[in-house]
């Protein structure tokens, strides 16, 4: 008989229970998690770890480009920008770089706070 542990239960109820916006909110929060994780990882060289979160963040990225409508304009140029974060996220995982890690997760920490900028703009409306 397993148990259920509330924090997860919490987890798993935000996500059934959030707006898309709050869902990639969520994600863009998660990236950043992810790739810190992988940081921490990567100066204790604990290998497997950092492998593990850099590949979530990984997915993450591939999940936000997922949501892209990609016949609006600034989706294709946000499209290229999470296709080069996903890439440098590889080159950082197999050159064991943290200078990539961090460039990165700039990247991601930017595009959260506009996100939540926008969130804002529109509850305002």
């Amino acid at each position: 008989m397993s148990t259920i542990n509330p924090y997860q239960a919490y987890q798993q109820n935000s996500v059934l229970t959030a707006s898309p916006q709050e869902l990639t909110l969520m994600l863009y929060n998660g990236c950043v998690k992810f790739i810190k994780l992988a940081k921490r990882a990567m100066l204790e060289k604990n290998i497997e770890e950092k492998n593990t979160n850099i590949i979530k963040a990984q997915n993450i990225v591939n999940e936000l480009r997922a949501t892209l409508n990609l016949d609006i304009d600034i989706s294709k140029n946000m499209d290229q920008l999470y296709e080069y974060m996903y890439t440098r996220l590889i080159e950082a995982n197999t050159k064991n770089d943290v200078e990539i890690l961090t460039e990165v997760e700039g990247y991601v920490r930017e595009m959260r706070e506009t996100w939540k900028q926008i969130m804002e703009s529109v509850k305002g409306h």
